[in-house]
């Protein structure tokens, strides 16, 4: 059944893909770290199926999602760069649980302190009115992440499950209702014919959904059959599709600089170190690298607000580039 119904929606592409207004996208499906990527599979009401799914890969039993309702994120996105590099879904199970899930396209300082803080929201919101016991509802943050940890022991740096709890001095679990999940996926590296659990199979659509031309024999299952009939980019309308366009842009532009400065902070750094020392040829190195960034940033038309909190950099050292590099030109 699960064939035939592959067979249909293969079909179905064909069929929509002259129906899109003569545009083409090399891409067949969306990619899963845009902003409109993420809520068309997971953030909408007709996705919950996939959402719940992913979820339950990483929960333990007691906590297995039957159902959910998504609620307002209105603490999230603080930020103009928060709400550029990060999208957020809250949602409560049908017994209780909240959930913060976070897809982050892009490390930024203070990480940890900002996914403590957003965790505490949820936790407020059950404060009841009048006599109360305290008694509150388990809250799990699932962070998405297209990073890795770089302050990460070596023993778990490669990881792609990172599981965080409060625990005592003994290493024992002090309180349970506070989890915080984070999935390092540029660590996931199986191929398609390694998947072997659900989990497996969800990462690697996060991964690699956008490079598929074709439906893979081992994602034939009816939740991802359903995820591949949202995804599919010939479905949709000519405005669905400039929504994506523009997400998908934004995100491949952050991307680039990030990698760009990061790549070029590291040979940089090489390079010098071999004339000045090792540790100080390195800073130096990302120093000037992080001077390029800013030029690049400035360029693409990001502010100084964004380059700063994306960088790592006060304002007034944003500006001061910006200034050194109008004079030098």
């Amino acid at each position: 059944m699960s064939n035939s119904l592959a067979a249909v929606l293969a079909k179905q592409d064909n069929q929509c893909k002259s129906l899109v207004n003569g545009l083409t996208m090399k891409d067949k499906y969306i990619n899963l770290f845009t902003d409109f990527g993420f809520k068309k599979a997971f953030g909408e009401e007709a996705s919950k199926e996939h959402l719940i799914s992913f979820l339950n890969t990483l929960l333990p039993e007691r906590h297995q999602i039957q159902e959910l309702q998504f609620s307002a994120n209105e603490h999230q996105g603080a930020t103009a760069l928060d709400r550029k590099a990060i999208f957020d879904l809250n949602c409560v199970s049908s017994t209780g649980e909240f959930f913060v899930v976070e897809l982050q396209k892009a490390k930024q300082n203070f990480f940890k302190d900002r996914s403590v803080f957003y965790a505490t929201f949820p936790i407020q919101q059950q404060a009841q009115r009048g006599e109360w016991n305290f008694k509150l509802s388990a809250v799990y943050t699932i962070g998405i992440l297209d990073f890795v940890f770089d302050d990460e022991d070596s023993s778990t740096r490669q990881d792609v499950v990172h599981q965080v709890q409060l625990k005592n001095q003994c290493n024992q679990v002090f309180y349970d209702k506070l989890t915080f999940i984070y999935l390092t996926l540029p660590n996931f590296a199986k191929s398609e014919n390694e998947l072997e659990t659900l989990q497996d199979k969800w990462f690697f659509l996060f991964r690699h959904l956008h490079e598929l031309d074709d439906i893979p024999p081992r994602l034939r299952e009816r939740v991802f059959l359903s995820l591949f009939e949202k995804a599919s980019i010939a479905r949709f309308q000519p405005e669905e599709r400039q929504a994506y366009e523009s997400s998908l842009k934004y995100y491949r532009d952050l991307k680039n600089v990030i990698d760009t400065a990061r790549e070029e902070g590291v040979e940089e750094g090489i390079e010098v170190g071999r004339e000045q020392g090792r540790e100080e040829g390195r800073e130096q190195g990302y120093q000037q690298a992080k001077a390029e960034a800013v030029v690049k940033m400035l360029g693409r038309g990001m502010t100084v607000e964004d380059i700063s909190e994306l960088l790592g950099l006060t304002v007034e050292q944003v500006r001061y580039i910006q200034a050194d590099h109008k004079a030098s030109q």
